[in-house]
Parts: C-alpha cells; structure tokens; sequence
C-alpha cells in the first residue's frame, strides 16, 4: 500500500521514480524506500496504527532545488510528514544526492494485522 500511494503521488512530476533502485539513463532521478515500520498506536493489543517511515533520494547532475520543493509539496498534500533531509555528493557517480524522510500514518482496517 504505501509503496503504491508514493509512486502514484510522485508520477505527476514526470522524472522516474523506482522503489530501492533505478537503472534507466534518465538523470535526475529518484529512488524510495521504507527504512522503517512500525505499531504506532494499539487498542486491545493490536496494531491500529502503522507508522511508515520513508527515504525519498534525488539523484541529479546539477541543481535539484525545484525538483525537492515539488517532492516535498506532493507528498506533504498526500498526508506524509517531513522527519529531515540531507545533502551529498557520491563521488563514485558523480551525482548530487538529497535524501528526504517522511513519516505517514496509517490506520488498519483489520485490527488483527
């Protein structure tokens, strides 16, 4: 469900995005993963509440300013919440990286998860 609702929340912005990796040749790029998942709130000891937390990394050759700035509003209006962000450089690729986490919270239909 959450890797869905990231894909389909970062398509309108028309640069690939793939979950964990990317092997395409179109630069910039984005990845995404889930670093973390966990019980978030509990009634009756099950899980109500799924905390997912989130890594969304740009790869770029140059400025990816406006790129970021979109990311962040698309996913902020889709219900995430931004935890923090990084600047790097892999040397290896010379590609500019920005990491950006978010927190979504999800609600369990299903009470027995």
């Amino acid at each position: 469900m959450i890797n869905n609702l990231v894909l389909e929340t970062l398509k309108p912005l028309s640069v690939p995005v793939g979950f964990q990796k990317y092997s395409g040749k179109e630069i910039p790029y984005i990845t995404f993963h889930e670093y973390l998942s966990t019980g978030e709130q509990f009634d009756d000891d099950e899980e109500a509440m799924t905390g997912h937390y989130i890594q969304v990394d740009v790869w770029s050759k140059g400025d990816y300013g406006i790129l970021v700035k979109n990311i962040k509003i698309r996913l902020l209006e889709a219900g995430f919440k931004r935890v923090d962000e990084a600047d790097f450089y892999e040397t290896d690729t010379e590609l500019y990286h920005k990491g950006l986490r978010f927190f979504y919270l999800e609600e369990q239909e299903d009470v027995n998860v």
